[in-house]
């Protein structure tokens, strides 16, 4: 067993406990049960679930066991956003959604072992039970005034929205969930992000009134913001999914890539499963040489690894260096090349022409007299070739995959071509 609090405070994922001192005993007299609960509130989990999910892992690898749980009825209600309601999805499409959010997180634990993870679902202790039920068993123990309270409700209550009765009902549901799952699995530690503490504490309340001996604990996680003051997990287009389908492994490792150099250390310590002395040593390099943006390479690799998978990882590694004349583009797959050109400024036509044309038209210059300048100074590339003539015409030949065509100007400016039917 190692010291597990320390380390989850050394990396910033430690915001606040119900008792510390009693969490650390417990953690260091372990191993112990804990849970984490994603709701399927979409296709698929975000960035932003990482936090999570790798720290569901990091207390695994301690030594402790896991239970990762899915809101197959949590997720019919929704947990209180701070502005507005839900709009609530069809039980058939948040099933579906379950078995996606499953697959998502199960290649991040061990699931054998003496300390091996379990996959668990609300709806198995939901599903059975009446209203009638619900309020006498649980709804009993609850007090409205501690209620509003919570900070989800408390926001909502002062907007204009106001709060439903179901919503309202939310911290119930989780409530239940530790019960439930200190009952069937003798789990005693719910941990989440820190917008959750309410949620979290309502299962402490709930589990201490009905079995009062019961030594349960909950910790919650910082919420990640970006330095700019933006939410993290998002870019330009929205959420950074882990579907490869919603978010291409390419635009996953270039969100990686691009972190701000104020936010690089803050997402190594929480995201990394690297030693403390490599975390430190990338954090040198950064300050040292900033450009050379080593750390968020590192950073980068390691997460499009565990996430989409090595084989994954090395396609977008040689997708990036093709790019920019370090490779060679013909030996990009289609959906690999398919997935870096979506990021770039891009064009389509319905029939090839003079080069010069085709760098206007996509905007890599100002008109077709500056391109023919570009062309003459040695700087106009087409998939990675130089151009050597003001006149040169583009080919059927040299479509990438009968499609594409990747324009360069100098060494970063990049752009596409897409050649659709007339």
């Amino acid at each position: 067993m190692t010291d597990i609090v320390d380390e989850l405070k050394w990396r910033g994922l430690f915001a606040q406990s119900t008792d510390e001192d009693a969490l650390r005993k417990a953690l260091a007299d372990g191993p112990v049960t804990y849970y984490c609960g994603f709701d399927p509130t979409a296709a698929s989990l975000h960035v932003g679930h990482l936090v999570q999910v790798l720290t569901l892992r990091r207390l695994q690898q301690a030594g402790h066991k896991p239970l990762a749980l899915v809101g197959g009825a949590t997720g019919q209600i929704g947990d209180p956003r701070p502005t507005a309601e839900r709009t609530l999805n069809d039980p058939e499409v948040i099933a579906e959604w379950v078995q996606r959010l499953r697959s998502q997180i199960e290649p991040f634990l061990s699931f054998e072992g003496e300390n091996a993870a379990q996959m668990v679902n609300n709806l198995d202790w939901t599903a059975g039970m009446s209203a009638i039920e619900f309020l006498r068993d649980i709804g009993k123990h609850f007090r409205v005034n501690k209620m509003l309270t919570k900070d989800s409700v408390a926001r909502r209550l002062e907007s204009q929205e106001g709060i439903s009765y179901t919503e309202f009902s939310y911290q119930l549901l989780q409530g239940m969930d530790f019960l439930e799952l200190y009952r069937r699995h003798g789990c005693v530690i719910q941990q989440g992000g820190s917008d959750q503490w309410g949620n979290l504490t309502a299962g402490i309340d709930l589990i201490h009134r009905l079995h009062p001996e019961a030594q349960v604990h909950c910790y919650s996680t910082p919420l990640m913001v970006k330095s700019d003051g933006t939410k993290f997990g998002k870019s330009e287009g929205g959420a950074i999914w882990l579907d490869p389908e919603m978010t291409t492994p390419y635009a996953f490792y270039q969100f990686w890539l691009n972190t701000d150099d104020r936010d690089i250390s803050t997402y190594m310590r929480i995201l990394s499963f690297k030693s403390r002395e490599e975390l430190e040593e990338l954090e040198k390099l950064t300050e040292e040489r900033p450009q050379a943006r080593t750390a968020q390479r590192a950073l980068a690799e390691e997460l499009t690894t565990l996430v989409h998978g090595a084989d994954q990882c090395a396609a977008v590694i040689n997708a990036s260096k093709a790019l920019f004349g370090q490779g060679d583009l013909a030996d990009l797959d289609e959906t690999t090349l398919a997935a870096a050109l979506s990021e770039l400024p891009r064009a389509e036509v319905t029939e090839l022409g003079l080069v010069t044309d085709l760098f206007a038209e996509v905007g890599l210059v100002a008109s077709k007299s500056a391109a023919r300048r570009t062309v003459k100074e040695g700087g106009a590339y087409v998939n990675n070739v130089k151009v050597a003539a003001e006149d040169a015409v583009a080919t059927e030949a040299e479509l990438l995959h009968g499609r594409w065509l990747v324009l360069r100007r100098g060494k970063k400016n990049l752009a596409a071509i897409e050649v659709v039917a007339g």
